[in-house]
């Protein structure tokens, strides 16, 4: 097991820094110049030489190794620089809008994983086939709809029509429902087709017939032995899923207009921001990469011929 758990362990630090490595060299290649975006207007009357003075205060001007090797040692120092756009340290940045995006990753992650469960345990339990068979193309109609449409269409008809939820203003739990659920449904779609596909591998097994000769309910037989054999790979995709949230928050905060990471992703490709862009590429990686650790060191536990197979490996 501890094999097991130091190859995951150097297979999310190789991750982590190739993600950082590449988006540290697409972002320096980019066209445009963040410096000069910034301050060569004339409005700000900045002579060369003073904006040379400003490229080598953010350590625009240094070799590209050395430029990267200093970023590096910075982020692994904790700091990420400074934004281009405010001059303002790019953690506090980060610190002023983490909370509003982890507040709804959460219940939007929280809400499609319900709405997950409920499509295929309901498809799973039926007896009518048309039933099930509309239960499952759910999935694919919610995945195949874009988070901005989505976000639109939920305003216009909860707010602009039927007035439930307002727009602008109400309280923190009213500003929730429609991002919560336009970042939710698009996310529920692969869990729930997962979820579904890996219960009916598990009922088609021989133990179902014996444990149901055994006087088992089919709801009890569902609860107790199918959902726990199927959730091993529905626990994968949602790891999966999870990361995926920094970006569709990037869509549903422009949307609706929060001021989370999403909106700060937008505003720092808007200005070129280079600092920003490469900290918040990190952070989602980092939230990803550690996701997916804690869920292949779950894994094993919950499946157990996998834990057999890594314990002999160790």
């Amino acid at each position: 097991m501890t094999r097991y758990l130091l190859l995951r362990t150097g297979q999310a630090v190789l991750v982590l820094w190739a993600a950082f490595t590449v988006s540290y060299v697409l972002l320096q290649i980019l066209p445009g110049d963040s410096i000069l975006i910034k301050f060569q207007n004339p409005e700000l009357g900045l002579s060369p030489a003073q904006i040379a003075e400003i490229r080598a205060y953010y350590g625009d001007d240094a070799p590209a190794i050395t430029g990267y090797l200093h970023t590096m040692l910075g982020f692994l120092r904790g700091g990420f620089g400074y934004s281009v756009d405010t001059g303002t340290p790019v953690v506090e940045r980060l610190a002023e809008a983490l909370p509003e995006t982890a507040g709804l990753a959460t219940a939007g992650f929280t809400l499609a994983v319900l709405i997950a469960v409920l499509i295929a345990f309901a498809a799973s339990h039926t007896r009518l086939d048309w039933v099930r068979g509309a239960l499952l193309a759910v999935p694919s109609l919610c995945v195949s709809i874009p988070a901005f449409w989505l976000g639109i269409l939920l305003i216009q008809v909860f707010s602009f029509r039927l007035k439930l939820v307002p727009v602008i203003g109400g309280d923190g739990v009213q500003q929730l429902i429609l991002p919560v659920l336009t970042l939710a449904i698009p996310i529920s779609a692969p869990i729930a087709q997962v979820l579904a596909r890996s219960l009916d591998q598990v009922q088609s097994q021989p133990f179902v017939p014996v444990v149901a000769a055994k006087g088992a309910s089919r709801r009890w037989i569902l609860w107790r032995h199918v959902a726990r054999n199927a959730l091993p790979p529905t626990l994968t995709i949602a790891g999966l899923t999870f990361g995926e949230l920094i970006a569709g928050s990037v869509v549903t905060e422009t949307v609706f207009g929060r001021n989370g990471v999403g909106r700060l992703t937008e505003q720092a490709v808007n200005a070129q921001d280079t600092p920003v862009m490469l900290a918040v590429v990190v952070l989602a990686t980092a939230v990803f990469v550690l996701v997916n650790l804690v869920v292949d060191l779950l894994f094993p536990v919950l499946n157990p011929r996998l834990k057999a197979k890594v314990g002999a490996a160790a």
